[in-house]
């Protein structure tokens, strides 16, 4: 991380001079309204803003709490310790927390090297980035992003990307472009915040959820996105060590559908990807996403967009030439 930016982040507030001089917790009025163990967004957020960043509060322990709002946590050097939903989680440099809002966390005592960045997001915020993520929906990308959005309630997700250098740069331009008074802030936050994710999204083998059966979800989806074309829910099954009745239910419990109709989702979302940018043959497009029957793929490709995948493609073709000409 870039050195001036770092001691900014670095420095010691005012609270933690305060604990310092011998004040023994939180000055729960900076945080929360009442007793309540709700971490308001009004408190911290300043007046017209939908995200800001927050050091974490050093030298006392964090006690249980939840947010009103999503919050991700950047370790920008030492390690913090974090206790979420009951399982310990080691917080290390360069890697990215990220908790839902009903996610109960405590915090346990930071040193002074230990310097982590609280981004504090109302939810409105993404409605701005998710333009960034590119035109193919696909059922990894819709599980994924309603994690990182908070639309779902994964109690958290934990990315060990310490390692991955354009991740680690658009955390980085985030944070300066929330320390510094940059023209077309919220464009560029937005903007910034929607690479991000696409990045994540392409990093998904770093990612950890709370629970076994939602890190087994996702290796489902993901050998889904990797292997569309000849993929199996009995093979996956195999590779998890879960029984596949068992995991069918936990896949339709997580997903609301069953794995076929998530296969299905996704070889069709690729084919009108090909027909939007290749100039492949409608048959051969059809067999390259796994289906044989070419006839059943005409039909469920029309019951999907509307129109025979033909006529899919010279209408796309005609709405990029308006856009180009317009």
């Amino acid at each position: 991380m870039n050195r001036s930016l770092l001691e900014k982040l670095s420095a010691v507030t005012q609270e933690e001079s305060r604990i310092l001089a011998g004040e023994t917790q939180i000055d729960r009025s900076l945080y929360m309204d009442g007793t309540r163990d709700v971490i308001s967004g009004d408190k911290l957020l300043p007046a017209g803003r939908i995200i800001t960043i927050r050091p974490h509060t050093r030298f006392t322990a964090f006690p249980e709490h939840t947010h009103d709002y999503v919050e991700m946590v950047y370790m920008c050097a030492g390690e913090t310790r974090h206790v979420i939903n009951g399982t310990p989680i080691l917080l290390q440099a360069g890697e990215l927390l990220m908790l839902g809002q009903h996610a109960r966390q405590s915090i346990e005592a930071a040193g002074e090297g230990d310097v982590a960045v609280n981004f504090i997001v109302r939810p409105a915020f993404f409605s701005g980035t998710l333009p960034f993520l590119g035109e193919e929906e696909t059922p990894l990308r819709r599980f994924i992003v309603s994690c990182l959005t908070g639309e779902t309630e994964a109690g958290y997700l934990l990315f060990h990307v310490s390692d991955v250098l354009p991740i680690q740069n658009l955390i980085e331009n985030l944070l300066y472009t929330l320390t510094e008074e940059v023209p077309n802030r919220r464009g560029i936050l937005q903007s910034t915040m929607g690479l991000l994710f696409a990045q994540l999204l392409n990093h998904t083998d770093a990612l950890q959820f709370e629970t076994p059966e939602q890190n087994a979800v996702l290796s489902v989806l993901r050998s889904i996105e990797e292997h569309y074309a000849d993929g199996s829910l009995t093979g996956i099954a195999g590779q998890l060590h879960y029984e596949l009745p068992y995991l069918s239910r936990l896949i339709r419990q997580t997903t609301g559908k069953n794995y076929t109709e998530l296969l299905q989702e996704k070889r069709l979302s690729q084919a009108a990807w090909l027909l939007r940018n290749t100039e492949k043959h409608v048959d051969e497009i059809a067999l390259s996403v796994g289906y044989e029957n070419i006839s059943y793929f005409h039909r469920i490709f029309a019951a999907r967009f509307g129109s025979s995948p033909r006529k899919y493609r010279i209408m796309q073709e005609k709405e990029k030439a308006w856009k180009t000409n317009s």
